[in-house]
């Protein structure tokens, strides 16, 4: 089965909107300083690819993809024991994290609803998503 959706981060976008906003303010006062441009222009980037997720299935792997494609991860589908729909803590955050107890790492642009994978090794991930219930279908077909 092939699948792929792609959730909007809103809050990122608002969030970068802002943050451009203070760099112009930044800017106007410090002068057009090359340092100072390169470090916002470098925060800005790392920002606007956390802008939305991209997940996508085919015949052999799960893969997510945030923004224009510098994070990303890939997971072979026979690899995959279970599959559930879940709601994440609001204290997990978005972006890429990686969590202690329970030992996880999740991968989430905006929103609570997430789908928990199991491997094979042991390991978890939280995929977040504005369809969990979707996803969750489409990685056990």
């Amino acid at each position: 089965m092939n699948y792929k959706h792609t959730q909007i981060g809103y809050l990122m976008i608002f969030t970068l909107f802002m943050v451009i906003s203070l760099f112009g303010v930044i800017l106007t006062k410090t002068g057009l300083d090359e340092v100072i441009i390169s470090i916002l222009s470098l925060i800005i980037l790392v920002i606007a690819s956390f802008l939305y997720l991209t997940v996508t299935i085919d015949d052999k792997y799960l893969r997510i993809k945030f923004g224009y494609g510098i994070f990303r991860k890939k997971f072979v589908l026979n690899e995959i024991i279970s599959a559930k729909a879940v709601k994440n803590h609001w204290y997990f955050g978005w972006g890429i994290r990686f969590w202690f107890w329970p030992k996880m790492w999740i991968f989430n642009v905006s929103g609570f609803d997430a789908v928990e994978i199991k491997m094979k090794n042991g390991r978890l991930y939280r995929i977040g998503t504005d369809e969990p219930n979707k996803l969750e279908q489409a990685i056990k077909h």
